[in-house]
């Protein structure tokens, strides 16, 4: 059993959050998790950090052009198999949804292309890590239109963000959610992502934290995090949306 199952109570420190609403653990689709036993033991270990649910959250994008009815068969077919395990230390898995790329490849149009949002029509959008200028404002305002409330996943990771805090604040004005990655704030991306991430939550324009956990070497990070005293301190001072998505 890997040592990241091992956790006392003293580091669940995410228990509070209750919700991992970003995490890319359905088996075989995307860069995450490549088999039924490497979900099994990451799912372990989230809910060894203090997960009691978990959302799955696949890529839609150009290199992993998922489709919305095969994932959620997938997803139905897992859902079977960890109810025949009933094992008590898996968490409980309760929605699949998407984590889909915004950018110049993006092809679905809003009310005619089926997306897989969180509850509360909640979508979860990404760009490229790698995008200089391109912001996909006319693809954000199309969805903001049709009825969704768009969250941006690890605005702390783009660079260009960092760069362009105009654009951060247009994008609040617009009502867009923000979701920092707990590994950023443990250095698993680089300084700059550390310090990003800890000035998007201190400054009040954060309002989820996600795992985007994909395979066992996130697992193994997150418990680094779960013992971090400064993620403790983040969790204790500030407040989260997490625990009322699935409420």
């Amino acid at each position: 059993m890997l040592d990241f199952l091992r956790l006392n109570n003293r580091h669940k420190t995410f228990e509070p959050l209750v919700t991992d609403m970003h995490c890319h653990l359905l088996p075989g689709v995307d860069d995450g998790s490549r088999s039924l036993q490497e979900t099994i033991e990451c799912l372990k270990a989230l809910a060894a950090v203090g997960f009691q649910k978990v959302c799955m959250t696949p890529h839609f994008q150009a290199n992993y052009p998922n489709d919305e009815n095969d994932i959620q068969k997938r997803f139905d077919e897992l859902k079977k198999i960890l109810a025949s395990i009933n094992d008590a230390s898996l968490p409980e898995v309760v929605a699949i949804s998407g984590e889909y790329r915004f950018d110049t490849r993006f092809a679905r149009h809003p009310g005619v292309d089926k997306v897989l949002p969180l509850p509360g029509k909640r979508l979860l959008c990404e760009f490229s890590l790698h995008f200089n200028d391109f912001m996909p404002h006319d693809i954000f305002a199309a969805y903001i239109k049709d009825g969704y409330t768009l969250i941006l996943a690890h605005p702390e990771r783009y660079p260009y963000l960092g760069l362009h805090s105009d654009e951060v604040a247009k994008m609040k004005e617009m009502g867009i959610l923000f979701q920092v990655n707990i590994l950023s704030l443990d250095g698993f991306y680089g300084e700059t992502a550390l310090e990003k991430g800890f000035q998007y939550i201190e400054s009040g324009l954060t309002e989820y934290l996600g795992t985007d956990t994909h395979n066992l070497r996130y697992a193994a990070a997150l418990k680094e995090a779960a013992a971090n005293k400064q993620v403790k301190k983040i969790l204790k001072k500030h407040t989260f949306l997490n625990a009322s998505l699935f409420d």
